[in-house]
């Protein structure tokens, strides 16, 4: 295989993540051009990576995409940004119909059943058990704690 290259690209600053979503929908639809990663830093602004099999196929996967500013004139060895990755193993405790405790944002405190789990986002629906109407609800997987099993007992259950 060809030796890929890492490239910088410019970005607006706090878009990185509509750069990446727009590179990513963009490229399940064009499968001809040797992009192989596209790495998002956190905590570094106006910038993302992508590794690319050369610069050319890069320059056409960007070409309108919003947000983007172009891409920097130098390759970046991999040794430079290997401090930016972390090897990411979510862990996946949360099942769906777990009746769980959000435990951060506006509904905070409140319980709900998990109704679906998006393990590509580390999103799940719930639903809130106070609720008069059941309103399907997305949070962020580390919002919540699972506080009952399906299927446990009900006398584990613990008052909060």
């Amino acid at each position: 295989m060809a030796e890929s290259i890492i490239l910088g690209i410019r970005t607006a600053a706090n878009r990185e993540d509509q750069v990446v979503d727009y590179l990513i929908s963009k490229l399940q639809k064009e499968t001809k051009l040797s992009i192989l990663s596209i790495i998002r830093p956190h905590g570094m602004r106006g910038y993302i990576f992508m590794e690319a099999g050369s610069k050319e196929d890069a320059d056409a996967v960007l070409q309108g995409v919003p947000y983007a500013r172009g891409i920097l004139a130098r390759e970046i060895p991999y040794q430079e940004i290997e401090h930016m990755l972390e090897q990411v193993k979510v862990e996946m405790n949360i099942h769906k119909s777990d009746i769980v405790e959000i435990i951060s944002g506006p509904f905070k405190r409140e319980n709900a059943k998990v109704i679906r789990i998006n393990k590509q986002k580390e999103e799940i629906v719930v639903e809130l058990l106070q609720a008069a109407v059941p309103i399907p609800i997305t949070v962020k997987m580390d919002a919540v704690k699972v506080i009952r099993r399906e299927g446990e007992g009900e006398d584990e259950e613990e008052e909060g």
